[in-house]
C-alpha cells in the first residue's frame, strides 16, 4: 500500500490535499508515496508553532538539545539499511550511496549535539576604566529550511541539526520528487518525543515554498537548489530583512597535468563525474586535461565509463542508478545532443537505454573536443555526462578552470607540490581538492562555494554557527 504522506506541524501530522505523488525512477510503476499538498494556512500554522516552541527551546539548557539530537543521530544510523533502500527507491542513488547518505545524516546530528554545547563568547577589555565587556550567541528564531531531492536526508539534516543545536526552531519543505525519504527524518523527531513545534515539516509544490520563504515571522532562510530559484528566494528575503543563506550548484572543473597519477587522475574523475548519476552539485563535468596525457586519459576513462554497470538503484550490482525525473533525463540526454551539434565527440556512451524495467535511465557518457564556451562546458547538467577540454600548460588550465560564473569545488591531479600549492590559492571555488574527487566533502568542516554557487555564511561544521547565530556585545559597569 502506497503511504499518504502528511505534513508534520508542532508534533503532529496534519492531513492536507495529495494531489501528487513521488515515483521509483527504477520503476516508474512504482508509486512510492503520495505527497500531501496545501496552501498559506499550513504555512502560517507551521510558522505559528515554530515560533510558539522557540522560547522554551532557546531557553533550553544545551544539554537538552545535545541530547535530542544525539538521539536523532543514533534512530537514523540504527535504522540506516531502511530509510537508505527508501532512499534509493525514491531519489535513484545506488542501495550503497542511499545507505551511505542516511549514516551520514545522522553523524551530522552526533555532530552538533557536541556543539550545542560549545557555543562560546568572548571576554573583552574597555577603553573605559570599570567598564566590562562581554559577548555571547544568542539563537536567531524560526528559521525556513528549503531543501532539494539529491541528498533527500543528507541536506535537510546538515540544515537542521545546527539550527536546532544553537537554539532555533525549523520549519522544512523538502523537494516534491523525495518527500517519503524527507517524511522519515520528521518521523524520528516525533519518536524522539521532540518538543512539539520545535522541528516542522511541510510537503507541497513550490508555492508552499515560496509562501514560507516569504513569510513576515520567518527569521532566516536556508536555501539548496537552482541559481534561479535561489535569486528570488534572496530577494523576498532580504525585502524583509531576513538573513538568507544560499547553496546553488556548481560547474565543477578538475585540471588533469601531464605529471599526474593517470590511474589515480582516472578514478577521481569516474568517481567525481559519475557516480551518484552526476547528481551533485559537486560533480566533475568539466575535465581539463594537459596535452601531454590528454589521449591516454580520456582512452582510459572511456574504457571505465563504457564498463559502468547501470541499472535499478536496488539491485546490489548496480553502480549508476536512474535519474531523479523524467525531466532530468531528458536535460542530460539535451545537452549531450547539444555538445555534438556544437562539434563536440562522442567517445562513449549518449545513448538511450532500454533495462527490464521502465526508468529514467541515462548511459554514462564522455564527450570530448570542446571548448570552453560549448554549452555542456557553461550549464549545469546535473547528470552522468563529463566533457574534456585540452590545454598546453598548468596556467591554461587554470585560466579554464577559472572561466565560469561557478565556483564551488575545483580539483587537480598533480604531483607537483609547486602547482598543487598555487592551485589552492588561486583557484576561484569555495573548495579544492588535491587528488580527490570534486564530489568528495566532510561534514565537519565548512562547505560552500563562490561566485553564483554560493551567499551568505558557510553551511556544516564549525561555519554554521555563525549563520544560525547572531553575536551579542554586553558592556556593564560595577
Amino acid at each position: 500500500m502506497t503511504d499518504t504522506l502528511h505534513h508534520f506541524i508542532g508534533g503532529q501530522r496534519v492531513a492536507g490535499d495529495t494531489p501528487s505523488q513521488s515515483l521509483n525512477p527504477s520503476n516508474i510503476h512504482d508509486i512510492v508515496a503520495r505527497m500531501a499538498d496545501g496552501g498559506q494556512a499550513q504555512v502560517d500554522a507551521a510558522v505559528a508553532a515554530a515560533r510558539k516552541a522557540f522560547p522554551a527551546w532557546s531557553d533550553a539548557s544545551p544539554e537538552v538539545r545535545s541530547d535530542l539530537l544525539d538521539k536523532v543521530g543514533t534512530m537514523i544510523i540504527a535504522r540506516g539499511a531502511e530509510i537508505g533502500r527508501l532512499l534509493a527507491r525514491e531519489e535513484g542513488k545506488t542501495l550503497a550511496e542511499g545507505i551511505g547518505e542516511t549514516v551520514r545524516a545522522g553523524r551530522i546530528f552526533k555532530y552538533f549535539a557536541g556543539e550545542a554545547l560549545r557555543r562560546h563568547g568572548q571576554n573583552l577589555d574597555s577603553t573605559r576604566p570599570g567598564v566590562e565587556i562581554q559577548t555571547y550567541r544568542q539563537a536567531v528564531g524560526v528559521f525556513a529550511l528549503v531543501t532539494p531531492w539529491n541528498f533527500p536526508i543528507a541536506i535537510p539534516a546538515w540544515k537542521a541539526a545546527p539550527a536546532l543545536a544553537f537554539g532555533n526552531t525549523v520549519v522544512i519543505k523538502p523537494a516534491g520528487l523525495t518527500p517519503a525519504t524527507a517524511s522519515a527524518l520528521a518521523d524520528i523527531f516525533a519518536a524522539c518525543d521532540a518538543p512539539p513545534g520545535v522541528f516542522n515539516m511541510l510537503f507541497g509544490r513550490g508555492a508552499m515554498g515560496d509562501a514560507l520563504v516569504k513569510h513576515p515571522d520567518v527569521d532566516g532562510v536556508s536555501f539548496t537548489g537552482s541559481q534561479a530559484v535561489g535569486a528570488q528566494v534572496g530577494v523576498a528575503a532580504m525585502a524583509r530583512q531576513a538573513r538568507v543563506q544560499l547553496e546553488m550548484g556548481g560547474k565543477n572543473p578538475l585540471i588533469i597535468l601531464d605529471d599526474a597519477d593517470l590511474e589515480r587522475a582516472v578514478a577521481i574523475a569516474l568517481d567525481g563525474s559519475y557516480f551518484a548519476t552526476g547528481q551533485r552539485c559537486t560533480a566533475s563535468s568539466r575535465l581539463i586535461i594537459q596535452d601531454g596525457v590528454h589521449d591516454r586519459f580520456v582512452a582510459l576513462l572511456a574504457e571505465k565509463v563504457a564498463a559502468l554497470r547501470v541499472g535499478n538503484a536496488l539491485d546490489p550490482d548496480t553502480q549508476i542508478g536512474p535519474a531523479v525525473s523524467e525531466d532530468q533525463m531528458e536535460t542530460s540526454y539535451r545537452y549531450i545532443d547539444i555538445a555534438t551539434g556544437e562539434g563536440g565527440r562522442l567517445v562513449t556512451g549518449g545513448q538511450r537505454l532500454t533495462l527490464p524495467t521502465p526508468g529514467w535511465y541515462v548511459q554514462p557518457t564522455l564527450i570530448t573536443d570542446t571548448d570552453p564556451s560549448m554549452r555542456i562546458n557553461t550549464g549545469e547538467v546535473f547528470g552522468p555526462v563529463a566533457s574534456t577540454l585540452r590545454v598546453k600548460s598548468y596556467e591554461e588550465a587554470l585560466e579554464v578552470a577559472n572561466n565560469t560564473e561557478f565556483g564551488l569545488s575545483a580539483g587537480i591531479a598533480t604531483t607537483s607540490l609547486k602547482h598543487a600549492r598555487h592551485f589552492q590559492r588561486h583557484a576561484r571555488a569555495g573548495m579544492t581538492m588535491v587528488n580527490l574527487a570534486t564530489a568528495g566533502v566532510d561534514y565537519h568542516v565548512p562547505f560552500g562555494g563562490s561566485k553564483g554557487s554560493s551567499y551568505g555564511a558557510r553551511e556544516q561544521g564549525f561555519a554554521a554557527v555563525e549563520f544560525f547565530t547572531q553575536t551579542k556585545t554586553s558592556y556593564s559597569w560595577s
